[in-house]
C-alpha cells in the first residue's frame, strides 16, 4: 500500500506540464511569435488578427492594457468582455475576452489568443503566468508578441510542446536617438516622460514640477480609474509632462516624444541595482510614438545617468535563459493536498516548490509572495482549498 502511495506521489511530482492542459493539446495549436522592438506595430498586427477571428482572447500584462484592448475591440464594433483582478465588464453576446494574463480561463477554447509582452516570462514574480499561458491556453492559434530577448525561450517551449512555430519579425517604424546632452528639469519640452522607479520618487517629482508644468503621473498602485484618467489627460495633451515608473514599458500607447531617465538604479524587491540593457531598451522604445513623431528621443536628467544609459543602450540585449518558471494548477494542488494529507495552502505550495521535478526546461516559480498570502489565508480564513 505504502509503495503504491509512493508511486502515485512520484507520478505527481514528475510533472510533464503539457499533459496538464488536455483541452489545449486537443486543439492542434499553431504558435506565432511577432517579434521586434517597441513601436514596430507587432501588437497592432496581432490585434487585427484577433478582430478577424470569430472568438478570441487578448491577454495583457497590465489592467490598463487589457482595458485598451477592450476599448479597441468595442471601437471596431466587436462585442467584448473585460476581466481583470479588479473589474469585470461581462457581455453575454461577446465571443472576445480581454483580460490580465493571470485571469486566463484554461477551460474556454477560442480561435485566436494574443499573449502580449511575452518577454515578461522572465519576471521573477509573474513570469509563471506567461509560461503557463503559452503551454495551456486553449486557442487554435496563439499569437505571442514580444522583444527579441524572448526568441530563444519561445523556441525552446515550442520544441518541448512539439507545436509548429512561425516567427514573424517586425522592425521599428521610426528612429530612436540618444540625446547628446543631459536635460535640466527647468527645460522640459511638451510630450516628455520622466522615468523614476518608485511611487515616492514619482510623487516627489510631481510636487517639484507642477509649479511650472501641467503633469500626469502613472505608477503601479494607482487605481484603474485614476490611471486611465492620467493616461487620457496626457494623450489628449491636457498635460505637458508625464512622470511614470517602468509601468509604461509594457505597451501603453502614449504620445511620448522624449523619454528621460531621472535615475539609473531601481529596487527590484531584493536590492538596489543598476537597470539593465533590456529594461532600458523596453522603456526607451516608448519614445517617438509612430504616427505622432518622426523620431523618438532618449535622455536623462543627470550627466552621470545619461552616460550610463547611452553606454548600456548600445550593449547587446541579454537573452532569456531557462529554466522558465511555472505555477501549480488547481488539479495538481488538490491531488498533492490529498497525498500529503493537508488542507494548508502554505504546506502544499511549499511541498510543490521543494519537490517538483519537471520534464522540459521548467521549474516551480519563486513563490515567496504566494506563500506569504497563503499564510494569511490559512490563519485568518476558513476556506476550502
Amino acid at each position: 500500500m505504502k509503495e503504491n502511495w509512493q508511486e502515485q506521489l512520484q507520478t505527481l511530482l514528475n510533472c510533464d506540464l503539457k499533459t496538464l492542459y488536455p483541452l489545449a493539446r486537443s486543439l492542434n495549436r499553431k504558435l506565432e511569435f511577432y517579434v521586434g522592438p517597441t513601436n514596430s506595430g507587432k501588437t497592432y498586427n496581432a490585434m487585427q488578427k484577433l478582430k478577424e477571428a470569430n472568438s478570441g482572447l487578448y491577454l495583457a500584462p497590465l489592467r490598463l492594457l487589457a482595458l485598451e484592448g477592450y476599448e479597441d475591440l468595442k471601437e471596431s464594433k466587436i462585442n467584448a468582455s473585460l476581466i481583470t483582478g479588479e473589474e469585470q465588464m461581462l457581455d453575454e453576446e461577446a465571443a472576445h475576452v480581454c483580460s490580465t494574463i493571470e485571469m486566463l480561463d484554461f477551460d474556454l477554447d477560442v480561435d485566436v489568443a494574443v499573449i502580449d509582452e511575452v518577454q515578461m516570462l522572465e519576471d521573477p514574480d509573474r513570469g509563471w503566468a506567461w509560461v503557463n499561458a503559452i503551454i495551456g491556453c486553449p486557442a487554435k492559434k496563439i499569437i505571442m508578441t514580444g522583444s527579441v530577448n524572448a526568441l530563444d525561450a519561445i523556441k525552446r517551449i515550442a520544441t518541448y510542446l512539439g507545436e509548429e512555430l512561425e516567427i514573424i519579425k517586425h522592425q521599428r517604424k521610426n528612429e530612436l536617438k540618444v540625446l547628446p546632452k543631459w536635460t535640466s528639469l527647468e527645460k522640459l519640452e511638451d510630450g516628455t516622460a520622466l522615468i523614476a522607479f518608485s511611487r515616492s520618487d514619482v510623487l516627489k517629482l510631481k510636487q517639484k514640477l507642477q509649479k511650472k508644468y501641467s503633469v500626469s503621473v502613472i505608477y503601479g498602485n494607482l487605481s484603474p480609474e485614476v490611471r486611465r484618467d492620467e493616461a487620457k489627460r496626457f494623450r489628449e495633451k491636457k498635460t505637458q509632462i508625464l512622470i511614470a515608473t517602468d509601468a509604461i514599458a509594457m505597451g501603453l500607447n502614449l504620445p511620448i516624444k522624449t523619454i528621460l531617465f531621472t535615475t539609473d538604479e531601481k529596487f527590484d524587491g531584493k536590492s538596489r541595482r543598476k537597470i539593465t540593457v533590456n529594461e532600458i531598451v523596453q522603456i526607451a522604445g516608448r519614445a517617438g510614438r509612430y504616427g505622432h513623431f518622426e523620431a523618438g528621443y532618449l535622455g536623462a536628467t543627470r550627466r552621470d545617468v545619461l552616460a550610463y544609459i547611452a553606454q548600456e543602450f548600445e550593449a547587446p540585449i541579454r537573452t532569456i535563459k531557462p529554466p522558465f518558471k511555472v505555477k501549480i494548477n488547481n488539479n495538481q494542488l488538490e491531488a498533492l493536498a490529498s497525498h500529503i494529507k493537508t488542507n494548508s495552502l502554505t504546506k502544499v505550495l511549499k511541498f510543490f516548490a521543494d519537490n517538483m521535478y519537471f520534464s522540459g526546461p521548467f521549474r516551480a516559480a519563486n513563490i515567496s509572495s504566494m506563500l506569504e498570502a497563503a499564510k494569511i489565508v490559512d490563519t485568518r480564513f476558513n476556506l476550502k482549498l
